[in-house]
């Protein structure tokens, strides 16, 4: 779609140009990873394709319409997996488009912000749709990576590595760039830029450190550019990752392997993060959570009964009595 778009209030700011081109302008104008910026373009795109076929106006959209749009999506299939989009999917297209809108109210091309009248998707806070692993099945994970062979595997293992001991985002892990890899205060360090555009920094474990050296001693290129490339020097994208976790972990007889991510290893950082006793509110400054019910929601023991805190209470009344 390519109407122009213009205020519709006495007053406003002159955007000129096609909804793409104001789409590129509101993209600019936010702090977003490379991979949010491509998420997000496609979703106003699709709403845009939505609203030219049915003939709306997305200057004049309602309430109404975007309902219409959402029970949409949720009819729609998803063509990699053959099924329907999961709500938190719907919920985070829905998301993207209120920012644009937002954007456009503020300029004042439209009276109002149609989405945040809108019915959106009802997502969980407490649950989390990734498959996770345990920490055996990520031993296994890695094991697998270390009996491979081949030109590739210790890049392999150097991703693995880092996917696992420090439970990066995989859109944080291949936008990774040699100089980012560094020393502070005797910690070997990788830096990187998190979601919302905050620039975080992590540190390397020794094996961790260990395998990304191994790795760096193969590149004859390693002064400079991106961390992880291909054979031919481009940079590792993220649907790559995606097929070598799943590749190692049937390699691994990991049960349904064919639904992992490199998210699942995220998810097994933190439930074993808090397994072994780290505070929540580390484990949350770890993966870079703003909100702890976010961190929260990877922790997949958090349910168990053991960990129910009246035990503890109890425990410490029988030792206050015996004292």
């Amino acid at each position: 779609m390519s109407s122009s778009v213009v205020p519709r209030q006495p007053g406003g700011v002159a955007l000129g140009g096609s909804a793409e081109q104001v789409t590129e302008q509101w993209l600019a104008n936010r702090r977003l990873s490379a991979h949010t910026r491509a998420a997000y373009r496609r979703d106003v795109a699709a709403w845009l394709a939505w609203c030219a076929a049915l003939r709306v106006d997305p200057l004049r959209a309602t309430f109404l319409d975007v309902n219409a749009y959402a029970r949409s999506l949720e009819e729609a299939v998803d063509p990699r997996g053959g099924k329907p989009l999961a709500p938190a999917t719907v919920a985070r297209k829905l998301s993207g488009l209120s920012s644009w809108y937002d954007f456009l109210a503020k300029l004042r091309a439209v009276e109002a912000n149609p989405v945040a009248g809108a019915d959106r998707p009802f997502v969980s806070r407490d649950h989390s749709a990734t498959l996770g692993l345990t920490g055996e099945q990520v031993d296994a994970l890695l094991a697998a990576a270390d009996a491979a062979d081949g030109p590739a595997a210790v890049r392999h293992r150097a991703v693995l590595g880092l996917l696992a001991d420090l439970g990066l985002r995989v859109g944080e892990l291949v936008s990774l760039n040699v100089e980012d890899v560094g020393w502070e205060r005797g910690h070997r360090t990788v830096r990187f830029v998190g979601k919302g555009g905050k620039a975080r920094r992590r540190a390397l474990t020794p094996a961790a450190g260990a395998v990304l050296d191994a790795y760096l001693g193969t590149r004859r290129d390693a002064g400079a550019g991106a961390l992880f490339v291909t054979a031919s020097g481009a940079r590792l994208d993220r649907y790559a990752v995606f097929r070598l976790v799943r590749r190692l972990a049937r390699s691994a007889g990991i049960p349904g392997w064919e639904r992992l991510s490199p998210h699942s290893l995220r998810h097994a950082f933190a439930t074993t993060a808090r397994d072994e006793g780290v505070p929540l509110e580390d484990v949350q400054d770890a993966m870079g959570h703003a909100d702890p019910r976010t961190t929260r929601r990877y922790d997949r023991d958090r349910h168990n009964l053991d960990r129910d805190p009246a035990y503890k209470i109890a425990a410490a009344r029988v030792r206050r009595a015996a004292g």
